[in-house]
């Protein structure tokens, strides 16, 4: 086998990425594709080589999106100095636990982090400490942090990304699937060096590390408030409470029946499915059938179930339809879209909390949400609004901003450098 080409020696920053004519192609892992660890036996091994190998863990993990209902680890991909590339199918591989403990103590390297941990947690795999190159990428002004596009300006080498969007509860899995699975993690431990070191020069490898350490420890997101309103184009066309129960009830058999069958559930009935039944509110079987968008084979195969979820919809009285705005969850606030109208303070103060983030970041060389969240500027601003609604004034001193920040769960290096822009943008 032709031998891999080389990484560059001198790896590309953001001020200088390696040259587009520069990069050379990196089609196969350069040890050779590994077998699949798929079975207990082999898996025991695999933990004994990880185990054996020194510093970091670089880490990947492949989902079905798109296919299976929720977002489990179907592949997870694992390189380390002295081991080389480990792929373990946690489908046939049986306990993790060896696993866990092989990986339990050294560093992580993950692209995307908060993308792939959840799922890794739900196997029992997680990290004590971590390296985030998206993140890393980001906090350092990368205008495309993708790692196919980081590793070519940063490395100067090409992979290919073929198989993102797979099917990865395919058993077999097909070999060139394997091969952009084993890629993925072939050069993350070369990837992370260089942007550590750029971090580090460039002044940002402690906020770098806040960050990495926030991404672990997070707990889950919040969920949302009647997620069958997010269902795609109908907050356009759907515009009656009665409306709103079918989608309701459409949405949730839908759900049921998606997660019985593993299947995402737009793979069940289509999202367009059900505004069309929830725009014509249809009284009967019939009318439900001669719907253009309940013709496909998908949407006949369980065409009792929906006409069920209609026919609920249809018999609530009045008083048990959904509002026609979505009630406000633990911590939620509305819409600023709809803060000039009730809430004028507050408003005033998210535009002078927005410009004064960005202005900031701008100097910092960072995205604005990197620098303080979007979350986070909302509700100080609301917070500044409502005190100053109140009392006639807002506390607006750089110690009384940090106090709200802290509050707001921003990181130390973000308090520092934000704070005081906020108390003399605000004052």
């Amino acid at each position: 086998m032709r031998p891999a080409p080389r990484p560059a020696r001198t790896p590309g920053t953001t001020d200088a990425p390696v040259p587009a004519q520069e990069v050379r192609p990196y089609p196969r892992p350069k040890d050779g594709l590994p077998p699949v660890t798929d079975c207990p036996a082999a898996l025991r091994r695999a933990a004994r080589a990880l185990g054996r190998g020194t510093g970091p863990v670089a880490v990947d993990a492949e989902r079905a999106s798109g296919f299976r209902y929720g977002q489990d680890a179907y592949l997870v991909q694992l390189r380390r100095t002295n081991t080389g590339t480990v792929l373990v199918d946690p489908v046939g591989a049986g306990s993790l636990k060896a696993l866990a403990l092989a990986l339990d103590g050294p560093e992580w390297i993950l692209h995307a982090a908060d993308q792939d941990l959840p799922c890794l947690e739900a196997l029992g795999l997680r990290p004590r400490s971590l390296f985030d190159t998206e993140l890393a990428a980001r906090i350092l002004g990368r205008t495309h942090v993708g790692l196919a596009a980081v590793i070519e300006e940063t490395l100067g080498l090409r992979l290919a990304k073929d198989h993102a969007a797979a099917d990865w509860s395919t058993r077999p899995l097909p070999e060139s699937w394997l091969v952009y699975a084993a890629l993925d993690v072939e050069l993350l431990i070369p990837l992370r060096a260089a942007l550590a070191a750029e971090l580090e020069d460039a002044g940002k490898d402690q906020w770098a590390a806040q960050e990495f350490e926030y991404v672990r420890t997070r707990g889950p997101r919040p969920v949302k408030t009647d997620p069958w309103r997010r269902t795609p184009r109908a907050g356009r066309v759907v515009q009656s409470q009665r409306s709103l129960a079918i989608l309701r009830e459409l949405w949730t058999a839908r759900e049921d029946l998606a997660r019985e069958l593993d299947r995402t559930p737009s793979k069940v009935l289509p999202h367009q499915a059900m505004v069309a039944a929830a725009v014509a509110r249809p009284t009967s079987r019939r009318k439900l059938t001669s719907l253009r968008e309940f013709s496909s084979r998908q949407a006949r195969q369980h065409h009792e179930l929906w006409w069920q979820a209609v026919e609920r919809a249809l018999a609530l009285p009045e008083e048990a339809l959904p509002p026609m705005h979505a009630p406000l969850g633990p911590g939620e606030l509305p819409q600023p879209r709809s803060w000039h109208r009730n809430h004028e303070e507050a408003a005033s103060a998210l535009e002078t909390v927005r410009a004064a983030v960005r202005t900031r970041a701008e100097e910092l060389r960072l995205p604005q949400e990197i620098l303080l969240a979007p979350d986070a500027q909302r509700h100080l601003a609301w917070e500044l609004g409502e005190e100053q609604a109140r009392c006639g004034r807002a506390r607006t001193s750089t110690d009384a901003i940090a106090a709200r920040l802290v509050e707001l769960e921003a990181r130390p290096w973000q308090i520092e450098q934000v704070a005081p822009a906020l108390a003399a943008a605000l004052s």
